[in-house]
């Protein structure tokens, strides 16, 4: 995990290679996996492939969303809010590790957050979101994961760059 971890960047542009389906179901696998406080699962995803609907989602907020309309696979983390009010902390998990299997499988990721973001001066991402996917108003949005193969390759971060001063032994 820590080779992983030690190569995880956020890739925002994609080659037009499609994810095969053996990633696609390794992906699902891992989505249904991913654990959640009191083994509640809130969590819901929707994978998203068609390229119109992804030029669609790459609208949802003003900045930072654009590079899903060029993935070749969008997974669209979500979650029953009345089923737990942890559910951010739940979809969170999960998303991190849908990026890190994508890794594992050879595929970039980025995460798109859209929780408390704006689509517009008049609505919300999530609420977009929620009228684009025909979510009911209970599921909400946490983020969107942008994911395909790299067109781009991205340094890992130096090990001599880590913030080690945020790490505190005891106390603070």
């Amino acid at each position: 995990m820590i080779d992983l971890l030690r190569k995880r960047r956020s890739i925002r542009k994609y080659t037009q290679e499609p994810v095969s389906p053996e990633a696609m179901e390794a992906l699902r696998e891992t989505a249904l996996r991913a654990p959640s406080s009191r083994g509640i699962n809130p969590w819901e995803f929707i994978f998203v492939d068609d390229p119109a609907l992804l030029k669609q989602l790459a609208g949802a907020k003003q900045h930072g969303s654009q590079f899903v309309g060029g993935a070749p696979l969008a997974i669209v983390v979500c979650a029953d809010s009345s089923k737990s009010d942890v559910w951010v902390e739940d979809c969170s998990i999960a998303a991190i590790l849908l990026q890190f299997t994508a890794l594992s499988l050879g595929l970039g990721s980025c995460w798109a957050q859209i929780r408390n973001r704006d689509h517009d001066a008049n609505r919300s991402a999530e609420e977009y979101l929620q009228q684009l996917l025909g979510l009911p108003e209970q599921v909400k949005v946490e983020c969107i994961l942008g994911i395909g193969h790299p067109a781009e390759r991205k340094i890992p971060l130096a090990t001599d760059k880590l913030q080690r001063e945020k790490i505190r032994k005891n106390h603070w």
